[in-house]
Order: C-alpha cells, then sequence, then structure tokens
C-alpha cells in the first residue's frame, strides 16, 4: 500500500484574482505563505518520506518550505508542471466563461474534451506524471507530491480512478491523503482528445 499526501501549494496573485495560472511561475503571497506554514504544521504526523514537486512556483517554494521545516528530502521533477493553458494564461477565468460560455461549460463537464490555444491536453499532462510517480507507487512508501491546481485535482481522480474534474479542488482542502495498492496510475480518457480540442478554435 502507497499513501500518498497531495499538497496544493499555497495561494498566488493570480489565485486570489480568480486568473489561470497554469504553467506560469508566480511567486507566493503573503497569504499563500501563511497557509504553507498551515500545512507544515498538518503534515508533522504524516509519515512522508520524500517530497515530490514541480520545479515551478509556487509548487516548489511550498515543498522546499514543508522539506526544510520537517527535515524531508524534496525532490524537483519537470514532469510534474502545472497544465499548460496555453494562451488562456494569465484570463481571468470569468472572461473565458463570458466569451466562451460552450467552452467553459464543456471544459467544466468534461475537461479531457479541450486544448486551450497553444497548451496541452488532460491526458498529456496526466501521462507525464505517470511516468514520474510510476516508481515511487511501486515501492509502496508513503510520499508527497506538490503540485498546482488544476494539476492536483486532476491526479487526485486519476489516483482513485473517477473522471477527471477541474473544478473541485479537493473541497478546498489544501492536503490530500490518498492510499494506494501501488498499481500505476491509469489514465482511462476517451481516444478521440485530439478531434475535440475545442479551445484551439478560439
Amino acid at each position: 500500500m502507497s499513501t500518498i499526501v497531495l499538497v496544493r501549494p499555497g495561494c498566488t496573485d493570480f489565485d486570489e484574482q480568480s486568473r489561470i495560472q497554469g504553467s506560469l511561475d508566480l511567486p507566493l503571497n503573503r497569504r499563500g505563505e501563511d497557509e504553507v506554514d498551515e500545512i507544515t504544521e498538518s503534515l508533522r504526523d504524516q509519515p512522508v518520506e520524500v517530497v515530490y514537486t514541480s520545479p515551478g512556483e509556487p509548487a516548489r517554494s511550498t515543498a522546499s518550505r514543508i522539506g526544510g521545516k520537517l527535515g524531508i528530502p524534496v525532490k524537483e521533477k519537470d514532469g510534474l508542471n502545472n497544465l499548460n493553458h496555453g494562451l488562456w494564461q494569465g484570463l481571468p477565468v470569468d472572461e473565458i466563461r463570458r466569451k466562451f460560455p460552450k467552452v467553459y461549460k464543456q471544459w467544466q463537464e468534461s475537461p479531457e474534451t479541450i486544448c486551450p490555444p497553444e497548451g496541452e491536453t488532460v491526458s498529456e499532462v496526466l501521462e507525464r506524471v505517470e511516468k514520474v510517480l510510476r516508481k515511487p507507487l511501486k515501492k509502496r512508501t508513503s510520499f508527497a507530491v506538490v503540485v498546482s491546481e488544476p494539476l492536483a485535482t486532476l491526479l487526485s481522480c486519476a489516483l482513485k480512478g473517477i473522471r477527471p474534474e477541474l473544478f473541485s479542488a479537493g473541497n478546498g482542502n489544501r492536503v490530500e491523503i490518498i492510499e494506494t495498492n501501488g498499481q500505476p496510475i491509469t489514465v482511462k480518457l476517451p481516444t478521440d482528445c485530439d478531434e475535440k480540442r475545442e479551445g484551439e478554435n478560439l
């Protein structure tokens, strides 16, 4: 049995402004730093052996603060970079909803069928994440993964074997404990995603 402690980083200015951050590097803001301190305290009783994180911000800073305070090694992995939202990055979510209501609705209900212009699909991002976590899962150890939204929720869904979602965000929880049987992540998505890249028509 593997125990994965899925950690969502502390917030950034884009989070507070409800803007799409995607793979952009943004530092933790003051509130985000306080949130990381709270996250760290909540992890003190968890048997975490290593923290895997994206090299991008704010995931890296969150992981570094956790690892430093708890004495846990931190390993940066390019494959854990957040979902690239392409030309949507930096835009307010409300703007996407207002200008492209059909695409926004589909993005909510079936995120695997949407590819933002010049971005990447859900299947592409989960495929690279699976490669990073394949060995840790086989070892059946306890480890933490620090990744930003929406990747955190997509990874949570994949580990639980449920349909991908983008907007549940762990029901507001920054830390989510997921028990697995050590099997690799199975990405069960439609095979015709490439034919449904609605976002590319924007």
